[in-house]
């Protein structure tokens, strides 16, 4: 009697399993570099975050400590400090039209120069003071000044040459000019103009030196 004719299919069904292994390898593979992403991301959200909360706290500590070395001026209403800018009412300072200081402006200047240069001390920054006009033109009459820009850069300039007499050093100081722009009330009455006619004076991080090149 005939034997069973034993016929080997060898490797029947292995090619599909072989196929769902890789596939699944691929899938846990590709899951795991998705993962790896959003832990990478999480961490640098992380990152970002904790940096933004110190930069927030190391400002609110500067301005606490802005308010704290101008307490004198600022208690009897001299100045105001908004946003680290302290800020004087142009007629404070000067007659209009001039860039001249009042005795009580000088007085006032000199009053801010050594917290001021305390402040400085302590810290890598330095003060810009910014002079600001209404947008009204020069009185009939004033010619020492061309426009509202040549009054603000004067003035400014006024205010840094007395803030360095009084001990502030040259390079931890320096005079911009913004004249009519940037008020920080309308122009349309005579509060709102009396209010723009200012100087500011803030401070600022120290710009970096660049690097000595090499020989």
């Amino acid at each position: 009697m005939d034997e069973p004719l034993e016929i080997e299919q060898e490797g029947v069904g292995m090619p599909a399993w072989a196929a769902f292994g890789d596939l699944m390898a691929g899938v846990l593979g590709a899951f795991v570099l998705v993962l790896a992403a959003a832990l990478v991301g999480q961490l640098d959200l992380a990152n970002q975050l904790q940096a933004e909360v110190q930069q927030r706290q190391a400002e609110q500590a500067r301005r606490e400590a802005l308010e704290r070395a101008l307490a004198g001026p600022l208690a009897d209403g001299r100045i105001t400090l908004v946003e680290g800018r302290i800020g004087i009412s142009g007629a404070v300072l000067f007659a209009t039209g001039s860039d001249e200081l009042h005795a009580d402006g000088r007085a006032l200047i000199k009053s801010l120069a050594r917290p001021l240069r305390t402040y400085l001390a302590q810290r890598d920054e330095i003060l810009m003071v910014s002079g600001f006009t209404d947008d009204r033109g020069m009185r009939t009459g004033v010619q020492k000044f061309s426009d509202n820009w040549e009054l603000s850069a004067q003035r400014a300039l006024t205010v840094t040459r007395t803030l360095m007499a009084e001990g502030l050093p040259p390079d931890a100081v320096f005079a911009a000019a913004f004249g009519p722009q940037q008020p920080v009330a309308s122009n349309d009455g005579p509060e709102g103009r009396a209010l723009n006619r200012r100087v500011e004076i803030a401070p600022t991080p120290r710009p970096k030196r660049a690097a000595a090149s090499a020989p």
